[in-house]
């Protein structure tokens, strides 16, 4: 049986006319799966019993287990979940006065091993499926009780390592007979993969782009994140210049200020000039210490960091973690959980 989560509407009315069906019937079961949050054929009342039976013969859904939840004193939940073939995911639930995000997984584990990420330290599994990917988003908003406001790609993985199965979901998610969440309302967030950036730019594709920056010196970028030995700053830079040439869009740029390692004035002086002539936002994250290694600057050099950036005039905020009482850095529980 196919995997109806897994279907655009497209593709679902596709299946109803080989079934013998009209396709405006995929509109009804798309409302129902993704307006409505009804996963049992037998509830879509709108359609006959006959058909009712027929769907449950040519469908199933995506099944994901809850193993724990951990929730901090700031309200941010997270979700470690079981799949089907017992791997293990993690999401994240961020809680603002205004609105929620999902932080979404895209893959299990990862391939990139970014030197301060405990995802990396467990190493790549799989890519998520579509449906694998959409199921989080449908999971979450029925465990919190409310629709998403916006979603994030930057949970476990990277996204354009697994860019089919990450544009299938937003494409289910976005589509206006279903969920409509809004384009803008979906980040993809990247450790800086060219190639992936300059395809974004040219799929029309309107969502959001984050890249997890961390440090303007190669030698530095590359002993933190390993992907900028392949993918040295020089090319990430004219990905960047193509996308925002193309899109016109700003860039978010993720920069995880680092005791000794990265909040140097010689480090503040490289970001000023790699940022140069570009629009762009700076989230300064203050270091999660997920590895003793790491240790996060003190509350001064953090704001002297801020302002000497906006001095430079460049916009930016400090990002403090949400959930450090909890594991809600990325893999954390998952590693825990591994053991």
């Amino acid at each position: 049986m196919k995997d109806i989560l897994s279907l655009d509407l497209d593709e679902l009315k596709r299946e109803m006319v080989l079934s013998g069906e009209r396709d405006y019937r995929a509109n009804q079961i798309f409302k129902w799966i993704y307006a409505k949050k009804v996963f049992d054929f037998s509830e879509m009342t709108d359609l006959s019993t006959g058909l009712r039976h027929k769907l449950g013969s040519l469908f199933q859904f995506t099944t994901m287990k809850e193993v724990e939840r951990q929730i901090s004193v700031d309200g941010t939940k997270k979700f470690l979940l079981k799949l089907e073939d017992d791997n293990l995911i993690e999401t994240v639930v961020l809680s603002h006065p205004r609105h929620v995000t999902f932080c979404i997984s895209s893959q299990v584990g990862c391939a990139l091993n970014c030197s301060f990420c405990a995802t990396g330290a467990s190493g790549f599994t799989r890519d998520l499926s579509a449906s694998e990917i959409v199921t989080q988003v449908i999971l979450m908003e029925n465990s919190i009780g409310r629709p998403v406001d916006n979603i994030v790609f930057m949970g476990m993985g990277e996204p354009f390592l697994n860019e089919a199965n990450v544009y299938k979901a937003i494409k289910i998610l976005h589509d206006p007979v279903g969920r409509n969440l809004g384009i803008r309302h979906f980040t993809i967030s990247t450790a800086g993969i060219p190639e992936g950036i300059k395809r974004l730019a040219d799929s029309g594709m309107d969502v959001r782009l984050s890249v997890s920056l961390h440090s303007a010196s190669d030698e530095k970028r590359s002993s933190l994140m390993p992907v900028n030995k392949n993918y040295p700053l020089d090319s990430l830079r004219r990905a960047l210049d193509y996308y925002q040439k193309k899109t016109g869009n700003r860039i978010t740029f993720e920069y995880a200020l680092i005791k000794g390692v990265n909040d140097s004035k010689e480090d503040l002086t490289r970001l000023v000039e790699f940022l140069m002539g570009m629009k762009s936002f700076v989230n300064i994250i203050p270091v999660n210490p997920v590895k003793p290694i790491f240790a996060r600057p003190s509350d001064q050099e953090i704001a002297s960091f801020s302002e000497s950036l906006k001095k430079a005039g460049f916009e930016c905020a400090i990002r403090h973690e949400k959930g450090t009482d909890i594991d809600a850095a990325c893999g954390q529980l998952r590693q825990k959980r591994r053991g």
